[in-house]
Order: C-alpha cells, then structure tokens, then sequence
C-alpha cells in the first residue's frame, strides 16, 4: 500500500513538473503513471550499475555527477514511454532535480498525515 502511495505521488509530481517545464512533454495522467513506475524500476536496476561504473568521475566532482545518472535515467525512460518526452539533457537535469524536491515534500506530507 505505501509503495502504490508513493507512486501516485511521483505521478502527481510528475504531471506537476511537465505542466510546469516548458520542454517536458506527458500525454495523459495515464502515461504519468507508468513514468512513475518506470522511474522507480530503473532506478532499482540500472542506476546502481551506472554509479558503479562512473565511481570513479562521481568521486572527483564530489558527487556532482549523479545528477547527471539521474538525467540520464530520466532520458532513458523518454524513449522508453511514447506519451513522454524530455527535449534535452538539461531539461532532463532541471527536471531531475525539481522531481526530488517535489518527491520529497510530497512524500514528507504522507508521513505528517499518518502519525
């Protein structure tokens, strides 16, 4: 029950910030909602494998690429969705990084209304 919460509030966010941004691109609250759950599947499998491998570049700018792995994700799950689409990669950053704040305030809401 939390995991399908948390995945109606990525999707709220995620048609909050297309909405929003000029250059991201969502057919319908449908298409929100497998964004969403693509989102969440690819960071489970592939974004550890992309940290992993760029450790290295990650260490030398002092975390500052994982925004990049996070664009790169979100790239990646724009030509996964047909009814989605981010116009560049710093769309895609801008994107990455207002989805995070706009998570986890939503995300902070559904702890308040539970205790």
């Amino acid at each position: 029950m939390k995991f399908l919460m948390k995945l109606i509030l990525s999707a709220l966010a995620v048609i909050i910030l297309a909405k929003l941004l000029p250059g991201v691109s969502l057919d319908s609250y449908t298409t929100a909602i497998i964004v969403a759950a693509v989102l969440a599947i690819l960071n489970v499998l592939v974004k550890p494998v992309l940290v992993i491998f760029t450790l290295p570049i990650t260490i030398i700018t002092l975390g500052l690429f994982l925004l990049i792995i996070n664009a790169i994700i979100i790239l990646l799950a724009d030509k996964l969705i047909d009814g989605f689409g981010v116009s560049s990669i710093w769309t895609a950053i801008l994107f990455s990084l207002l989805l995070s704040c706009l998570q986890s305030i939503l995300y902070s809401l559904l702890k308040e209304d539970k205790n």
